[in-house]
């Protein structure tokens, strides 16, 4: 009985919420993101901080919307928390530095002590990173409560201490030909009325479908199940980086990863050229070949970017209902998005695409 039911729930379900929660609107996602990078750039901590970094040495690895919930029927992050616990087990042996982006708990359908009481393991070892002061925490719309120093003080504090902050947003900053880039870092709820202000959202979640979820066993987000809305909102965030030179933005929210659009061909042929000239012959080697390849591979096709330009990327989840993860890392001259699965009964990492920094920074210039 139950099956059928989930079958003829889900549909009318999704369609309730996309037809009475509102839409991402443009003009208000424009001045959110604006007004945020504004107050961070003039140095208020409330907001969040400017990172300095080194392009060619820094390591950072981005993930957002865990969703970690009550382990229960309305809990999306259960698949794939040995992923995620498998790969925070192996950024911190490689001494990187977490930047957790947003939606990290599922607080509008369980409350923060059952989270927190269900979800020890992937807290505590986010929490090695804050030890080693290696850990940057954002809010999304599902965790806002984290913002807050109560909330915050009585539910987190027994785990990561008291130095942990969260932030509305973060910017990291590098130097590169003598020039300033940024890289500016939110959830990117911000200016979406569906999860930004809108309190039928949160009574929907709440009410009426984190009940539902749970009966039924459906793992279902209705921004990530809709590839309309996200890359509606994928486009918008996009749109709004490409008003700022020598700024990149990454964001989550949507589920849905984004790379910076950027033709193979092109890509490959300045990482040869640069892998040349310092005389790499491996890398040239590699290059060579993957080169040739990506030729064969689009000869004779055409190809139409909406997203051209290399300002905007997003990091996908750590909620997939197969138990995938996606995230992005910069990570020695590198930027990368990369994805976390079982193989052989393991967690490995599989990088998904990447490009050096220094290219992407010539693109902006």
């Amino acid at each position: 009985m139950q099956n059928p039911l989930k079958k003829l729930l889900k549909r009318p379900i999704i369609w309730l919420s996309n037809r009475f929660s509102s839409q991402p609107d443009k003009t208000k996602v424009f001045s959110s993101l604006s007004e945020l990078q504004e107050a961070i750039l003039k140095g208020n901590k409330h907001k969040g901080v400017t990172i300095p970094f080194h392009y060619e040495h820094a390591r950072f690895i981005i993930f957002s919307d865990q969703h970690k919930g009550g382990k229960d029927g309305a809990d999306d992050f259960m698949a794939a928390e040995a992923n995620y616990v498998g790969a925070l087990r192996y950024y911190y042996d490689k001494q990187f530095t977490f930047i957790n982006l947003g939606d990290c708990e599922e607080l509008w359908e369980s409350t923060p002590a059952v989270v927190i009481r269900e979800n020890q393991t992937s807290l505590r070892e986010e929490a090695r990173f804050l030890q080693q002061q290696r850990y940057y925490r954002v809010f999304g719309n599902h965790d806002l409560e984290w913002h807050y120093a109560v909330p915050r003080q009585q539910f987190l504090k027994d785990i990561f201490g008291k130095r942990l902050k969260v932030y509305e947003g973060l910017i990291l900053q590098t130097r590169y030909q003598e020039q300033d880039y940024r890289i500016y870092l939110t959830h990117g709820h911000q200016g979406d009325l569906r999860s930004d202000g809108n309190p039928f959202s949160k009574c929907f979640v709440a009410a009426v479908w984190t009940p539902v979820q749970r009966f039924f066993d459906i793992r279902v987000d209705t921004l990530s199940d809709s590839f309309d809305l996200a890359d509606r909102h994928n486009i918008i965030m996009y749109e709004w980086s490409r008003q700022y030179e020598k700024t990149f933005l990454i964001s989550g929210h949507t589920h849905k990863p984004v790379f910076a659009s950027l033709d193979h061909i092109d890509r490959l042929t300045k990482q040869l050229e640069r892998a040349r000239s310092l005389g790499d012959t491996g890398q040239v080697d590699i290059l060579q070949k993957a080169l040739a390849a990506r030729q064969a591979e689009y000869a004779g096709k055409q190809f139409v970017k909406t997203m051209a330009h290399p300002s905007y990327f997003n990091t996908g989840c750590c909620c997939f209902s197969d138990g995938d993860i996606t995230g992005i890392e910069i990570a020695d001259g590198f930027i990368r998005l990369i994805k976390w699965k079982k193989e052989n009964g393991a967690p490995s990492r599989i990088v998904l695409e990447e490009s050096p920094l220094y290219y992407l920074f010539d693109q902006m210039s």
